[in-house]
């Protein structure tokens, strides 16, 4: 009867009236039809079933944005993913997954920060692949940050654990093992054999990204025309920019001009990156901008001692996340939901959603069916308060997976 009624659901016609929907570059007010899972044409409905809406849900005036996509995400809730217990893991990531529909997100990438090959090993296996629904977020793949990262970058990563590829792909493939649940990988492209481990990753299917680095210019870019695709929290753990050497930072002119494809992580919480910066990216490269928390285990909890992988870190009364006895960031406490609204004051709510769900699902391949409210993709959506964007309601594959209204 259970399987039954969700059957019901999925094939049922909803429409949501009353709001404004995101298309391409603006929102109009329309309607929004979802039908097994997916947005439908309104019109093809009715000339070819001449069937109604079985159910009119009223946004209120609400905006309609794609579901947010977190491809950095080392945790929340309590839950660490490079750390817990393998016993809690799969019920910690259910807990993870599940806790991010109240602030609008309907996949996620989780994220394995530095840590020994006997740990990655462990775990990949374990975290696999899986669509969304009322359970929680959908997982789009793993974001393996490190361990072939540069030490003097290493941020919140435990140094003892980096390593580098003198071997090339057979040291990769020996630290991760099964490689098959992995979306994309973040390395150091200023290191021997970076170019042929890029080479070797894309052949996969997976993608990289280049991060905790000191690459110059010249690496930085030689990386990104091997085919490298995106740059893990830009600013962040990476040489700063300067006239002579712009570092990786130099790379978004090039970028804007379409020379390679590359996309670029914003942890926009108020801590790691400045709002003028932010604004410089996004008027460099507004294309490749990506929203992400680089949340960890303390996201959703209480001030005090928490942990990232091996390191222990602390998160004061402003949420701001450090190395325990360091002024060093450790990611991040805030929601996506508080990225967006913070990236909406810096640009305006159109690019904050797209830099939420368009782009990461451009970077990660999939914008075919997600990334996008149009007929034939999933009805995967959230409805944002007018008055302040604050999620209202979280929508997976058409079925309203959290509802603010219905919260005690």
């Amino acid at each position: 009867q259970a399987t039954t009624s969700k059957w019901r659901s999925r094939m049922s016609v909803k429409r949501l009236i009353n709001c404004y929907i995101l298309q391409g570059s603006r929102f109009e007010k329309d309607d929004l039809w979802m039908k097994d899972g997916s947005i439908i044409n309104p019109r093809d409905q009715f000339f070819q079933t001449q069937r109604k809406a079985d159910e009119v849900i009223d946004c209120q005036g609400g905006f309609i944005v794609p579901g947010f996509i977190d491809i950095q995400i080392n945790g929340a809730f309590g839950i660490d993913f490079t750390s817990c217990s393998l016993e809690a893991l799969a019920k910690g990531v259910l807990k993870v997954r599940h806790g991010v529909l109240a602030h609008g997100v309907t996949a996620i990438c989780p994220t394995l920060i530095t840590s020994a090959p006997e740990n990655y090993k462990l775990r990949l296996s374990k975290i696999p692949r899986c669509r969304g629904g009322k359970d929680g977020a959908a997982i789009l793949g793993l974001h393996l940050e490190g361990p072939f990262i540069d030490a003097k970058k290493k941020g919140a990563h435990p140094e003892q654990y980096i390593r580098h590829y003198d071997n090339g792909m057979d040291d990769v493939e020996a630290c991760y093992g099964d490689l098959s649940n992995v979306a994309y990988i973040t390395l150091a492209p200023e290191h021997p054999n970076s170019l042929a481990v890029v080479r070797g990753i894309k052949a996969k299917g997976i993608r990289v990204a280049i991060g905790h680095t000191q690459a110059n210019i010249k690496d930085a870019q030689a990386a990104m025309e091997e085919g490298a695709t995106c740059v893990t929290h830009l600013f962040n753990a990476m040489t700063a920019f300067h006239h002579r050497d712009p570092g990786v930072v130099g790379l978004l002119p090039y970028a804007s001009e379409d020379r390679f494809t590359m996309y670029y992580g914003l942890i926009v919480d108020g801590y790691h990156t400045h709002d003028a910066s932010v604004r410089l990216a996004y008027a460099m490269h507004p294309k490749g901008a990506i929203l992400v928390t680089d949340a960890a285990e303390a996201m959703g909890l209480d001030p005090g001692e928490h942990r990232l992988g091996d390191m222990v870190v602390v998160l004061d009364d402003k949420h701001r996340l450090t190395v325990k006895g360091t002024d060093t960031l450790a990611g991040s406490a805030a929601t996506m939901e508080a990225c967006v609204q913070s990236f909406a004051k810096s640009t305006d709510l159109v690019s904050a959603a797209r830099a939420a769900s368009t782009h990461p699902a451009e970077m990660l391949g999939i914008d075919d069916h997600k990334g996008h409210l149009k007929p034939g993709y999933d009805a995967d959506l959230v409805i944002l308060d007018p008055k302040d964007n604050h999620v209202k309601a979280t929508y997976i594959a058409g079925e309203c997976v959290f509802s603010l209204d219905n919260q005690a």
